[in-house]
């Protein structure tokens, strides 16, 4: 049986007979059914036509990608042993690659339109998969090596560090890296921090698609969380999406200025 595959989002479903009659995490407001209905793939169809780019960002630090892009686009992050984020694509040369980069014992995932083919992969490289229990409703397809951690921060041990900051979704995650920059600390954020085109700000948003934003309170709350971070550079979701210093300054003005437009102090 093949585990189909959400053409517009990417996410990956339990191996069934037939295609699900719909894609839960598209028919949710935060994102939407692609222009021509929904529509099915497979990894082996997804393969014959798309391969993975895997380039080093800084030492330390690798992303993968698919191209051409593929369901929502986002690359995901290889640091240590983590994976950050994930993709739907998952071949013999991208498994190969990222094992003589270390291999991956956590996949740890900002939010669920980035759950992808999560257990694919973990299956694959034989690693857990850690998730926000806040968003545990939107697995769509739950497995054994799926965790769900509680809390507002999980220490990973070198370096690394889980931080629930919600927003676009309750249990909406960011990862500090705090040996990226040099040193300085990164911040692995998804969307959850969304680098817009301008890459000197950043924005925070309950659909990105369907331009629904989040009210003042939540963004108060957010701007107080990362205000207790340390990092002096961003990794949004996409290769272009890079906050390349000065960053945690940069995201608080960001949050500041998302509150005046609001009409907040």
């Amino acid at each position: 049986m093949d585990a189909f595959i959400c053409v517009t989002c990417g996410t990956q479903y339990p191996p069934s007979p037939e295609p699900p009659r719909a894609c839960p995490i598209c028919l949710d407001e935060r994102q939407y059914v692609g222009h021509d209905g929904q529509r099915w793939t497979t990894l082996a169809e997804l393969a014959a036509g798309y391969r993975n780019r895997i380039d080093e960002i800084e030492p330390g630090l690798l992303g993968i990608g698919t191209e051409p892009g593929f369901g929502i686009g986002q690359r995901a992050l290889h640091v240590g042993g983590l994976l950050w984020d994930c993709i739907t694509l998952i071949d013999a040369e991208t498994e190969a690659a990222v094992r003589a980069a270390g291999g991956v014992h956590t996949i740890a995932i900002s939010h669920p339109h980035y759950y992808s083919a999560m257990v694919e992969w973990a299956e694959r490289l034989d690693a857990r998969v850690l998730l926000h229990e806040a968003d545990r409703k939107h697995v769509m397809r739950p497995d054994p090596r799926v965790e769900h951690w509680s809390g507002e921060r999980l220490d990973l041990g070198d370096g690394l560090e889980l931080h629930r900051l919600g927003g676009h979704f309750d249990g909406g995650t960011v990862c500090l890296w705090r040996g990226g920059a040099g040193g300085r600390g990164a911040l692995l954020s998804g969307d959850i921090v969304q680098v817009v085109s301008d890459r000197d700000w950043a924005s925070f948003m309950y659909s990105y698609p369907n331009l629904i934003p989040l009210p003042a309170a939540e963004i108060r709350r957010i701007r107080g969380r990362i205000e207790e971070l340390e990092f002096d550079r961003v990794y949004g979701a996409w290769w272009p999406a890079v906050m390349a210093e000065d960053a945690r300054a940069k995201v608080l003005r960001s949050a500041d200025r998302y509150l005046r437009a609001l009409g907040e102090s």
